[in-house]
């Protein structure tokens, strides 16, 4: 449940794409806490706010903040919009909790993009790149772009880690790299807005205008490390959303050797459940060539079974270490730099390799 607490600004701490990093003074004591403008208002030094420090209070992966959930001295003024229509749009997400958004979805009646949306069918072969989290997507990206510098790829972030997509600094630095960002779900502050994984696909390919797609969680991971609990799970559905729509499901594998828990080393027991169990058609599972020996044969025996079902495609990493490591955010899971664990961000960098090797096959 929710732990509240209340305090008083006492500086700004930095200020990036939604969201603004505070230092807080609390009774027990100053700490970090994070608020998104959008929802709560702007705060200000000397400002009276109400936190949520549950998850800071247990360690969890909040990235050390509490929450803001109200400056109750300076509420922000009402939306310009008229709240009695749906002129402005009536997606609601983070549904039924004290803050949830009213936004306007990318195909409801009101959008600019209804009448694309509503003629939209598939998603016409495009190379969608699912993985299990969000610390891949700029080593995807990096991958895509090594071979296709022109490439315009979206990211569709879905809702099983952070909802709000300004909570990641990653996302931040990569808006000028991206041609957009759709949140689909209960996720939301994307350029984009879905309600669900399949019309967020078909607003990257129509809207968005995307050659590739990048299908992740957004920041945090829900896991209870067993079988089926894990938020990561749903990467095997969106694989059955890919086919679905008629795309290119390409599985970005989360490899490791530099985890320190045995059911994420060799390929981490999300990628075999999502990819084994829970997708039920194939995708294109790029392995990357260049692993340790010994990561590489562990990589090999877990991924034998899954060769019933999917394409396990070997691909060469000539460039990409140089790819990754001019990547314009910092790269780095679970606490792990790059070379801290090279072989889970060579993997993702080989997964958008592949892709952008499909597109170039497709426009040639």
């Amino acid at each position: 449940m929710v732990r509240w607490r209340s305090g008083t600004v006492l500086s700004v701490r930095r200020i990036w794409h939604g969201a603004i990093e505070l230092d807080v003074d609390i009774a027990d004591g100053p700490l970090r806490a994070l608020a998104y403008p959008a929802l709560v208002g702007t705060p200000e030094p000397g400002d009276r706010v109400l936190l949520n420090v549950g998850a800071l209070v247990m360690g969890l992966g909040t990235g050390g903040y509490a929450l803001v959930v109200a400056l109750p001295d300076r509420l922000p003024a009402d939306p310009d919009s008229d709240g009695a229509t749906r002129d402005h749009g009536h997606l609601v997400k983070a549904r039924y909790t004290p803050l949830q958004p009213i936004l306007l979805g990318v195909d409801e009646e009101s959008s600019p993009h209804r009448e694309v949306m509503a003629a939209a069918t598939g998603i016409g072969g495009m190379p969608v790149v699912t993985a299990d989290l969000h610390s891949a997507l700029p080593a995807i990206l990096a991958g895509v772009h090594a071979d296709r510098p022109d490439a315009r790829v979206a990211y569709l972030m879905t809702d099983g880690g952070a909802l709000p997509a300004w909570f990641s600094r990653t996302l931040d630095g990569l808006r000028g790299h991206l041609a957009g960002t759709v949140t689909t779900g209960q996720a939301f502050g994307g350029d984009l807005e879905a309600s669900t994984v399949h019309t967020g696909l078909l607003a990257a390919r129509h809207v968005l205008n995307a050659d590739v797609t990048i299908v992740a969680q957004g920041p945090g991971n829900l896991g209870t490390g067993t079988t089926w609990g894990f938020s990561g799970v749903a990467l095997g559905e969106a694989v059955n959303a890919v086919a679905a729509l008629g795309g290119r499901a390409v599985g970005s594998l989360r490899i490791s050797d530099g985890d320190g828990r045995d059911r994420h080393r060799g390929v981490s027991h999300h990628s075999l459940t999502a990819y084994g169990k829970v997708a039920l058609t194939s995708a294109d599972l790029p392995v990357p060539d260049g692993l340790e020996p010994q990561l590489a044969a562990a990589v090999q025996q877990a991924l034998a079974p899954l060769a019933a079902r999917h394409r396990l495609v070997r691909v060469a990493t000539d460039g990409l270490d140089a790819a990754l490591r001019a990547c314009p955010v910092p790269l780095s899971t679970m606490g792990r730099k790059l070379d801290q664990d090279h072989g889970y961000f060579l993997a993702a960098a080989a997964a958008g390799r592949h892709a952008a090797d499909l597109l170039s096959r497709a426009c040639g």
